[in-house]
């Protein structure tokens, strides 16, 4: 027990099992987290235990203190002052989030107040965040170098066509977000189309842009600020767009998550909450699966993600409309927001990534229990012909799973 760190302190019990015969009961607990034994921690895998990968371990170390301790939260050295930030951004973030209603108007509307409100101060002192996300000052560079984006247009389906445009810029994020929208706007065609009825011509983008200007807030929010020479990325081919973030997913997300209905665990919460205030990402766990919306409407199939190189890949591929060179009848209404108006349309979306059981839809959902009303809207969508059973010989098999018809 010396030889294990931090200190286990396991309860112990002697249980008399009869025949003057006892049995001493050891109940562990591991509410300390990681634990290393003689300076090393260990994994178990079946009946073996290996000593676990040194990225793994400070991957853990950072989910561990990631509430109290992270970069975005530090304070920025002592020579950073408002003077060092954009007071235009930082008055624009105010505007938006008042007329979104995500923010109540202060009583005073200066550059300081309005960072003391968005908790960007930390003991009067700013914290890296405010630099993230408002740095402006050239002086700055040396000190945050990995404020940056690199957008490319390659030729080819891969990197060894080399590049038809390449650029490199560095700022504060909601700078990066522009450089980025403008890159995607000289490069991604707009297939168009005059409906009779109507006035107003339907565009068809290559690319959605309202799911790729939603991917790249989320790598701005979500990347790894610790890596020096770490930088969001744009690379755009013939045939996909990837926009990449460094860093790896936490918290037990994985891509397989992001294409379900899921909480909303930001590594940066605080740039992630400024963002969300002044209306470029929405929150809760929404932005994936507005991504995925946003694709269907446009006729692109649905993104992926992927970790590639510690660091996030979303990745899209070309909308059919220009594969194919036909139109759709007429594109969908617009919703004012893209998540399901119904239970029937949340399950037909759950659907949408392969069969799934009934329990399995239920938890997707985020219900306790499979509720009388799930039952109502499979029985209803089974009845419509919008779904059907894996095993229709089987009705009421354990395997049975539903899919889309």
């Amino acid at each position: 027990m010396r030889r294990i760190e931090p200190p286990a302190f396991p309860e112990i019990e002697t249980v008399s099992i009869g025949n003057d015969k006892a049995v001493i009961v050891i109940c562990v607990s591991g509410k300390m987290g990681s634990y290393c034994y003689d300076g090393r921690p260990y994994l178990r895998h079946g009946p073996t235990t290996q000593i676990m990968p040194r990225s793994e371990y400070e991957k853990r170390v950072l989910v561990k203190f990631h509430a109290h301790r992270r970069w975005e939260n530090e304070l920025a050295p002592d020579w950073v002052t408002i003077a060092d930030l954009d007071e235009d951004e930082i008055q624009a973030t105010l505007q938006n989030a008042v007329a979104l209603g995500r923010m109540k108007k202060p009583a005073h509307t200066d550059a300081e107040s309005i960072l003391r409100g968005l908790g960007l101060f930390d003991d009067g002192h700013l914290i890296n965040a405010a630099v993230a996300l408002y740095g402006k000052s050239e002086r700055l560079f040396a000190s945050y170098p990995q404020l940056s984006i690199r957008l490319a247009r390659f030729r080819g389906i891969d990197r060894l066509g080399g590049f038809m445009d390449n650029r490199n810029y560095w700022g504060n994020g909601f700078d990066l977000s522009r450089r980025g929208e403008s890159f995607l706007l000289d490069h991604v065609p707009i297939s168009g189309r005059v409906v009779p009825g109507k006035r107003i011509r339907e565009d068809y983008p290559l690319y959605p842009p309202l799911a790729t200007r939603e991917a790249l807030a989320n790598a701005i929010c979500h990347r790894d600020y610790t890596i020096p020479g770490g930088a969001v990325a744009i690379a755009m081919y013939d045939d996909h767009l990837e926009i990449i973030n460094p860093g790896i997913l936490h918290f037990d997300m994985t891509p397989e998550k992001l294409a379900k209905p899921h909480e909303s665990k930001p590594w940066n919460p605080i740039i992630a909450s400024v963002f969300y205030r002044a209306g470029v990402i929405e929150k809760w766990g929404m932005g994936t699966l507005n991504i995925i919306d946003w694709c269907k409407e446009n006729g692109n199939p649905n993104p992926t993600w992927e970790v590639r190189a510690e660091s996030v890949v979303t990745t899209f591929l070309p909308s059919a409309f220009f594969a194919t060179g036909e139109m759709p009848e007429s594109r969908p209404e617009s919703r004012p927001e893209s998540r399901p108006e119904s239970m029937e349309d949340e399950v037909l979306s759950l659907l949408q990534n392969g069969p799934l059981s009934k329990g399995e839809i239920s938890q997707a959902l985020g219900h306790k229990h499979i509720s009388g009303r799930l039952k109502k809207v499979l029985t209803s969508l089974l009845s419509e012909g919008e779904i059907g059973y894996t095993l229709p010989e089987k009705p009421n098999s354990r395997l049975q799973k539903y899919k889309l018809n």
